[in-house]
């Protein structure tokens, strides 16, 4: 996944009638303005003036044809408002929730749902579009928040790196404790970035309440290096991007193969960079209508573009993640060479979002001190 950083777009313009953009982003069951869904009556009330703001972390991108054609389309305009990494953009949404800085908030994963919800971040609704969206991604039964993309976060190598050294690279998460591998690997802080917490899970998943503090204690003997976010650790620190940092290995993601691939000029005949399995962890990517909306129903029909097919088709080429639609289309360049792990390691949203915070503070101590 590389972040992009695409230019804000800040205007300012009335929105369409609400009864309008009410009716073409509706569920079967009748929803208010604030897209909360319920058996009665649809209270109309109007959106207020202005543009769209959409709250979002710093790997959000989307082609501006495409964003384009939306505004054109709905009449609403649209402000990209980035809010650092998705971590860091979820507890400031949390912190201003009386006071909300968007309408839509996008990019909370699967892996920090609970505390959102239970800061009543989002308003439900239920969008038509998920029709064709597996039940696997459906994570909210109650539809405060829609899924809208997926990837998987694994350790990713440098194959020219280890070339050159004469190495084999690891090909599972316990070679990262020999002194092979002393040095080589940095990863993401799992209290200020979704990769990185989602590489702690990994580890709690795999190793179990009893052994991954242990893992972690390896690793820091191992001298671990730890950064804020992916940009810091995938583009500062990794041997593979186009930063050229020192270290071989990296907390990135599934999809990231691919992206050195499409970034090459000219193309490579293979994928430069490689992924350990074993260590893919499965994160679901979402988004959802702020509680307090000033712009309700032109956030429902927003959440609806999400999961239209021409924003789905354009997730992988500008996030480097993959679209949760069934009728999207997934560039060649993805199939070939993104890593597909069967079986992904994975824990209950619920046992997440009840232990997480424990898990960050024991991290905390047996890594940082």
């Amino acid at each position: 996944m590389r972040p992009s950083r695409p230019s804000i777009h800040l205007v300012a313009v009335a929105a369409l009638a609400v009864g309008l953009l009410a009716a073409s982003c509706g569920s079967s069951s009748s929803t208010t303005s604030a897209g909360t869904t319920e058996a009665g009556p649809t209270t109309t009330v109007p959106d207020a003036p202005g543009a769209l703001r959409l709250v979002t972390h710093d790997s959000f991108a989307v082609s501006d044809a495409v964003l384009q054609a939306f505004e054109t389309e709905t009449g609403i305009k649209v402000e990209i408002v980035h809010d650092g990494d998705a971590v860091e953009m979820v507890n400031k949404a949390i912190l201003t929730k009386d006071d909300p800085q968007g309408d839509v908030l996008f990019g909370i994963d699967s892996n920090t749902l609970t505390k959102a919800f239970d800061a009543q971040l989002f308003e439900p609704y239920e969008s038509p579009g998920l029709a064709t969206v597996d039940p696997s991604y459906q994570l909210d039964t109650e539809h405060r928040v829609t899924p809208i993309d997926h990837g998987d976060v694994c350790l990713n190598y440098d194959k020219a790196w280890f070339s050159a050294k004469g190495l084999q690279p690891p090909t599972s998460m316990d070679d990262l404790t020999s002194t092979t591998y002393k040095g080589d690997l940095v990863t993401e802080n799992p209290a200020t970035s979704t990769p990185g917490l989602a590489f702690l899970l990994a580890t709690v998943a795999k190793y179990g309440n009893d052994g991954w503090q242990g893992y972690w204690k390896d690793l820091r003997a191992n001298q671990v290096s730890v950064v804020d976010g992916w940009e810091a650790a995938y583009y500062t620190s990794f041997s593979g991007s186009s930063g050229k940092g020192d270290k071989p290995i990296v907390v990135s993601y599934a999809t990231s193969p691919p992206a050195e691939v499409l970034d090459a000029d000219p193309p490579p005949a293979d994928a430069p960079t490689g992924v350990i399995e074993d260590s893919c962890f499965r994160q679901i990517e979402f988004a959802g209508v702020l509680t307090g909306s000033k712009r309700p129903a032109a956030a429902q029909r927003f959440i609806d573009f999400l999961l239209s097919n021409e924003f789905q088709d354009d997730v992988p080429p500008n996030m480097y993640v993959l679209p949760v639609s069934s009728t999207a289309t997934v560039p060649a360049t993805f199939a070939k060479y993104s890593a597909d792990p069967a079986d992904p390691l994975s824990l209950p949203s619920d046992q997440i979002g009840a232990d997480s915070s424990d898990w960050i503070d024991a991290w905390t101590r047996t890594v940082l001190g």
